[in-house]
Formats: structure tokens, sequence, C-alpha cells
């Protein structure tokens, strides 16, 4: 079986999409299908750091299943791969109109019926496609926290949108409540310079370019600073205490969702006072240590790491 993934990927898209559709591809090759990527000329480098010796071809490649993932593709672009005679499946997180085979939603609290059409939905957390070292970690990573600690991730997005990295470092070296901090992004991060600049002067800072051990310093980290989509389902897994800062608009909704849960402690980016309000969000998760048990309990209780599993099985069985 041939599947060919088709993420979005930018300054200002992120890296969530090329990441999400690494995992599944990773899972499908483990059963036996044959991926490739049709990807823009800047997601390239980013398949060949997390999935050395993926292929990455044209979108007219030959194969019995496309999977698209981007607010760009539209029920049109659905129904053209189709045509083609290929079985479609699509993620999505925003309700949007499809004309394919196979939708996969895993945001909180979404259901079939959010999606009315012959389409076959995966909906609910319960199809998070998270990496499976993630759950492999899972059991050592909360006896390890249990004994207590003050190592922090910071993990804000391979693409680093707005430079938020280093705004959000250069607050935290001002602040008391670690002892050690673990700054993971990628190699075109918008603030990669700066980051390496503030982090050399700071001997506690230790800084991840393209980081391929993600599930091991998820694991080490006490409490974590990180960015809303697909990277907060493994801090959850792993049951990382996390600060989540909403980075686009499309993050709001779900990210609200597991504040309500006490999944996580949310902050927009975008609120004009946020430096302050950072300051006093981080402040409070260093120091309670029952509130970040709680976090972490209310997290791991989401998601058990198999996502991926089910949403493979589904991709196969369309053909």
């Amino acid at each position: 079986m041939r599947v060919l993934f088709l993420p979005e990927y930018g300054e200002q898209i992120g890296g969530g999409h090329v990441m999400r559709c690494l995992t599944l591809a990773g899972e499908l090759s483990r059963r036996g299908a044959t991926c490739a990527f049709a990807v823009q000329p800047a997601a390239r480098p980013v398949i060949a750091a997390f999935a050395e010796g993926m292929p990455i071809v044209a979108e007219d490649w030959p194969a019995d299943i496309a999977i698209l993932d981007g607010y760009g593709y539209t029920a049109a672009d659905e129904q053209a791969f189709g045509g083609r005679g290929m079985k479609v499946a699509v993620f999505d997180d925003v309700l949007r109109s499809h004309a394919c085979d196979l939708i996969i939603d895993s945001g909180l609290g979404r259901t079939a019926d959010d999606y009315p059409g012959p389409a076959r939905v995966l909906a609910g957390v319960t199809y998070s496609p998270v990496r499976p070292e993630f759950a492999s970690v899972r059991a050592d990573a909360r006896a390890r926290r249990a004994e207590g600690g003050s190592r922090l991730l910071v993990s804000l997005g391979l693409t680093d949108v707005g430079g938020i990295t280093a705004r959000v470092l250069d607050l935290l070296i001002r602040l008391s409540g670690w002892e050690a901090m673990d700054v993971v992004l990628g190699d075109r991060a918008a603030s990669l310079d700066d980051v390496r600049s503030l982090a050399a002067a700071d001997p506690r800072i230790a800084v991840y370019v393209n980081a391929r051990n993600m599930a091991d310093l998820t694991a080490s980290a006490d409490f974590a600073i990180g960015a809303g989509g697909g990277s907060q389902w493994e801090r959850a897994v792993v049951g990382v205490p996390t600060l989540l800062l909403i980075l686009a608009p499309n993050q709001q909704a779900i990210a609200r969702q597991l504040e309500a849960l006490r999944a996580a402690l949310v902050l927009d980016v975008a609120a004009p006072d946020f430096d302050q309000r950072f300051a006093e969000a981080f402040t409070r998760l260093a120091a309670d240590s029952a509130l970040r048990a709680a976090l972490s309990r209310h997290g791991q209780a989401l998601f058990d790491g198999k996502g991926v599993e089910r949403v493979a099985e589904a991709v196969l069985a369309l053909v």
C-alpha cells in the first residue's frame, strides 16, 4: 500500500501538520505501507531531520491513499485526489466541509456528529496521533516526577512563531523557581540566534535544535512552557504539568477546554499584559506542587498515547 502525505508548513503555519503526518507515517511504515511526502521546499529540511530517508515526491506520485493536513485544502482539492483513484483522508480541527473518505479530528469533545456526511470520522482525543515513544516513557516519568524537582522544558514550536521562544526565555531568566532548562526549537526558528545568545550566558540552559529525543526530554521535565497543538498531547501523555501558550487563534478552543478540565494553565500571547501575566502564572506553577500534580493527573487521564495506532488501522482499512 502506498500512502501520500500532503502537510502544510510555514513560518506562520508552524510545524505541527508535518510532525503529525510524520507520526502517522511512522506507524503506517511499521505496518508495511510505503509512505512519501509532497511538501513545499521549506518543509524538506524538517522531514530530513526527523525522518531520514523518507521519500519526498511530487503530488502526482501514484498512491492508494492521500492524506491532507492543512487549512488551505478545500473539499475541491479532496475531490481532485479522489478523482485520481485514491482514497482520501484529512486531518482537521476547525470543522471544515469535506469531500473525502476519512476525517481525523482529535480535538477535545469532538464527535462524529460534528462532520455530517458519508465520510468515516475518527473524533476525540482517543485518536490523537502521539508518537509511540511518549507512551513508552509514561510510567517511568511519573515515578521520577514524584520525587520532585525543578527542571523546565520550553517547547514553543519548530518555527517559533513570532520569535516567542526568545521572548519567553528572556522572561524566565529573570524569574526564580527553576534550576535547569531544556529549550527545544527548529533550525529555522525565528529567534534561534537570540536563544543561543541567552543560553550562552546562562549555564543552566541547554538548547536542542530539531531534537530527535523529544520523548526523553519531555520525560525529564518537572514542568513545561509549551505551545498548543500536537505537542500538548505529547506532554499530557507523559504527564508534564504545562503552562500552555496560545500562539494562534485556532489554538484557542482546545486550550480553553484543557484549562476547564484542569489539564493545563493557559495564557494567550496576544494579551496586552502578557509579560506580567506570564510571570504570575509561571511563579504559581513553579511554587505549587499540588497544582502541578493535578495538572499532570488530569492530562494523563485524557490520553493513553495509543491514538496513532487507532488512526493507522482506520487508514489501512480504506483500501
